[in-house]
């Protein structure tokens, strides 16, 4: 009776550890169409029987005998690593995201989601959505006005849209939405090389960068712009040219006048 009762025990305790379960869930992100590995960290014995399952219904998808040293997966775009037991998913698509299981002597939790992968971000003049001010700009012969822009993306979801100047954030907007169409408007006095707009995931991004030539007057060629920083800088240069005049004539004046007495007493010493 004793035996039988330490016998039942042992089995326990071994079920316990083939069964074993985490609670952390680990969360893996990847673009449609790249390759994905979830690795396992479990440590195979040799008469270990893995198994991948996926899904809310554990699905079945891959199996490794350890002892037989034989394995199977459901399509050939899975593979196993036979000493490890981690699955590769190769050319992904959107139907791989959910979670993935490995039961061996513990379960270990993949959250997988695949994302579609980011268009390029398109930049346009927005004055043609502002009538009042590209009416006022044509009636008027005053220096350009600030330059609107738009920078968009379509059909997608959970990204952030932004503009830069440099590495310095000057606008975003983000949705967590699936398949929509972003916009996000920028308004500036004149342009240089160094505006860009980026979408973006947690892990991945696309940027299209401005071309000052493109869609509004460029900084080095802009009165409207550069009109301020023209005129200090010629008042300053007036200002030192205004003092060298001075200082020039003071010095030339005073021997002059010297000069003139001299000759007026011609005993002084």
């Amino acid at each position: 009776m004793f035996h039988s009762f330490v016998s039942c025990c042992f089995c326990f305790c071994h079920l316990t550890g083939v069964f074993g379960d985490t609670d952390t869930v680990k969360s893996v992100s990847v673009l449609e169409g790249d390759s994905v590995t979830l690795h396992s960290d479990a440590e195979l014995q040799t008469d270990d029987v893995i198994q991948w399952r996926f899904g809310s219904e554990n699905t079945l998808i891959a199996t490794i005998n350890v002892g037989t040293g034989s394995f199977s997966t459901i399509n050939d775009r899975l593979t196993l690593d036979k000493t490890t037991g981690s699955l590769t998913i190769t050319n992904t698509t959107i139907t791989d995201s959910g979670l993935y299981q490995i039961r061996a002597r513990i379960i270990y939790r993949f959250s997988v989601t695949v994302y579609a992968r980011l268009p390029v971000p398109v930049i346009s003049n927005n004055s043609s959505q502002n009538p009042s001010s590209s009416s006022s700009s044509s009636s008027s012969s005053s220096p350009q006005q600030n330059c609107s822009l738009v920078c968009s993306v379509v059909n997608v979801g959970h990204v952030t849209l932004s503009w830069y100047k440099g590495n310095s954030l000057l606008s975003s907007i983000s949705v967590s939405d699936l398949s929509i169409s972003l916009s996000l408007p920028l308004e500036v006095e004149c342009l240089d090389d160094f505006y860009s707009c980026v979408v973006a995931y947690s892990f991945s991004n696309q940027t299209t960068h401005l071309n000052n030539t493109q869609l509004c007057q460029p900084c080095s060629e802009s009165v409207h712009c550069c009109g301020v920083t023209e005129a200090v800088i010629r008042m300053v240069i007036s200002a030192l040219v205004g003092v060298a005049t001075v200082a020039v004539l003071v010095y030339d004046i005073r021997p002059r006048k010297e000069e003139q007495q001299r000759r007026s007493n011609p005993h002084t010493n």
